[in-house]
């Protein structure tokens, strides 16, 4: 047996523990949210990223403009072009975030962002840690907020995914104790835990929503999951009017697919891990991963992104410009949506809802036998100068 191999696992995990109990103290610190919609001046950083990101993000970016421009003119909105997170200047800096990057990201309210490359093993590039997984620990974006709405098959779905704890956290920070022996690590904490929670359920409160759906393996993972479990169920006390109920992850993925139950399910709160794999689930269901956007929200700072990858193939073989930009732009109705806009993301939803699953008048395949990017912004922004908008909507809806 290696006990000097043994030992430095140890000491390695022993620093990662005063890490964790370090990041509980500033939890305890935290800040109260800050409150965009009264702010005179936002700023929005638009960070293109990797593969198509650039692409889809300049999309994304005429549609803002058509929606604000009038503040951006007035001066009260600015969007701001953030360069330097691209997985080539990662890697030459060998940082997931380089630290000029994070510096301008910190200069505004809130940012828009293109997908982002991870390396993985057996690719070109040094295995540096997620751009996503760090600036969320920057910024402290504990929630990912996913919506998935399929009004044909009832299903009106809020995911709320824990972000910054879980397996992903701590995703660069295993050991290889020996060639036959590694491990990971999986971090929960109550005050990441309650946060979370207590969001989904504020959520429920406010939108007269009168069920919470918790996701775990709690009968398995028995300490993080069933801490998670543990304070939902304390925190469910202070919301009397709100029924909960719990699920395991892997039949909770089965009851997505089951059309006698899936539409029982409303708002759903789960760790990391989980909210990756069933939320992407549930945008196939929507109709594919491009067609969903992400929210991921701080007391402070505040990130909206499409949810699916950088998709290189497509810049290498000359179809970046057939890319879809629909996940991005439902992540700037989002982003409206925080910044106090509410009726343009409402407009700007609708508008999404009628290109994307009745008219569907232009089709992205992403090749160049279908529409383009370009030409799907335009139609978007043509459909949401129609003044009958919202009846147009509700006539689709099967509602007078």
């Amino acid at each position: 047996m290696d006990m000097a191999a043994i030992e430095r696992a140890k000491e390695h995990f022993g620093k990662v523990v005063k890490e964790q109990m370090e990041r509980v103290e500033q939890m305890k610190r935290a800040s109260s949210w800050t409150d965009l919609s009264k702010k005179d001046r936002i700023v929005i950083g638009i960070v293109g990223g990797d593969g198509i990101g650039p692409y889809i993000c300049a999309h994304a970016r005429t549609v803002l403009e058509f929606l604000l421009g009038e503040e951006i003119a007035a001066g009260k909105v600015e969007l701001r072009t953030i360069e330097g997170l691209t997985i080539e200047n990662r890697v030459r800096l060998l940082k997931p975030l380089p630290p000029e990057v994070l510096v301008e990201l910190k200069r505004c309210d809130v940012i828009l962002k293109g997908p982002t490359t991870t390396p993985k093993k057996g690719d070109p590039w040094p295995n540096i840690e997620s751009a996503n997984v760090s600036m969320r620990r920057e910024l402290d974006l504990f929630a990912n907020v996913r919506p998935v709405r399929v009004p044909s098959k009832s299903i009106d779905w809020m995911f709320f995914r824990e972000n910054t704890e879980g397996a992903y956290i701590l995703g660069s920070k295993g050991v290889n104790v020996t060639d036959d022996l590694a491990f990971d690590f999986c971090v929960a904490t109550t005050q990441g835990c309650e946060r979370i929670i207590r969001l989904a359920f504020d959520y429920a409160k406010k939108n007269g929503i009168g069920k919470v759906t918790v996701v775990t393996k709690a009968n398995v993972v028995k300490a993080t999951d069933g801490k998670f479990l543990g304070v939902a169920e304390r925190v469910a006390k202070d919301y009397p009017g709100i029924k909960w109920d719990d699920w395991f992850i892997d039949i909770m993925t089965a009851k997505l697919l089951d059309e006698a139950r899936r539409h029982e399910f409303k708002v759903m709160v789960m760790p990391n891990l989980y909210g990756d794999i069933i939320t992407d689930e549930a945008a196939q269901i929507q109709g594919g991963v491009g067609t969903a956007g992400s929210a991921n929200i701080g007391t402070r700072y505040a990130m909206f992104e499409a949810i699916h990858g950088s998709a290189p193939r497509m810049v290498e073989e000359g179809r970046a410009a057939y890319a879809d930009p629909s996940s991005i732009i439902k992540a700037a109705a989002m982003l409206l949506n925080h910044i106090g806009r509410t009726e343009m993301s409402r407009r700007l939803e609708m508008a999404l809802d009628i290109c994307c699953q009745y008219e569907r008048r232009l089709v992205i395949t992403g090749r160049p036998n279908g529409a383009s990017g370009e030409q799907f912004a335009q139609y978007l922004m043509d459909t949401l100068k129609d003044q009958d908008l919202e009846m147009r909507w509700n006539a689709y809806q099967g509602t007078k």
